[in-house]
């Protein structure tokens, strides 16, 4: 009685609820990214390759960060539907356009030896909310997260060790482009929104349509 009770009042985001959330989402993430950016630190998945990419090549993190993610769409497009794949571009185009507007509205003091890590903290839990906010509206920023789903779904590899895998390879290879106060900064960080995303994000607490 209960489980029918709680569907009969489910009732389902509206477009301009999906439309405020995306933004809403996209604002918080590309904000803590550039966050991030400034204090020279880096997260996971394929926003990192985008760090990494940016820090060594001086290309902008946004364009960079919108061009990996084109090859993930097509995984989206089999796995999630066409609506998943479309929040999905659009999330990651709106945070690619953020990010690189945030420096050029926002306008931080000169950066001492422990800001970083003050960064890494708030930064991660800001990113975290807003990737809560992007999937209970069905939404992602794309990447190795859905290239993890789709592993574990046609080849049994579970999508956390295959997720885990790749952050790893991605902190070896940061050694070479940032401090290590930077590095464990940037490993508070990714703990930071990876906790707020699971405090706040369980199986059976939230339905989202």
């Amino acid at each position: 009685m209960k489980t029918a009770t709680v569907s009969k009042r489910f009732i389902p985001h509206s477009l301009l609820e999906d439309v405020l959330a995306i933004f809403t989402g996209t604002l918080l993430v590309s904000l803590g990214v550039a966050l991030f950016n400034q204090a020279g630190l880096l997260t996971g998945g394929t926003a990192g390759l985008a760090f990494l990419l940016h820090y060594i090549t001086g290309w902008s993190f946004g364009a960079v960060f919108f061009v990996i993610n084109l090859p993930f769409y097509w995984l989206a497009w089999k796995r999630m539907g066409w609506r998943f794949t479309l929040k999905t571009f659009c999330a990651v185009a709106l945070v690619s356009v953020f990010s690189s507007l945030h420096p050029r509205l926002l306008h931080l003091t000169t950066m001492t030896a422990l800001t970083p890590f003050y960064v890494a903290l708030t930064g991660g839990l800001m990113m975290g909310v807003g990737f809560i906010v992007l999937f209970r509206h069905q939404a992602s920023l794309g990447g190795i997260n859905i290239l993890a789903l789709y592993m574990q779904e046609k080849r049994g590899i579970r999508a956390g060790k295959l997720q885990m895998g790749v952050d790893f390879i991605i902190v070896l290879a940061s050694l070479a482009v940032v401090t290590p106060m930077a590095l464990l900064a940037s490993v508070i960080g990714a703990f930071a929104l990876n906790l707020a995303i699971s405090l706040n994000h369980r199986p059976g607490r939230y339905m989202a349509m």
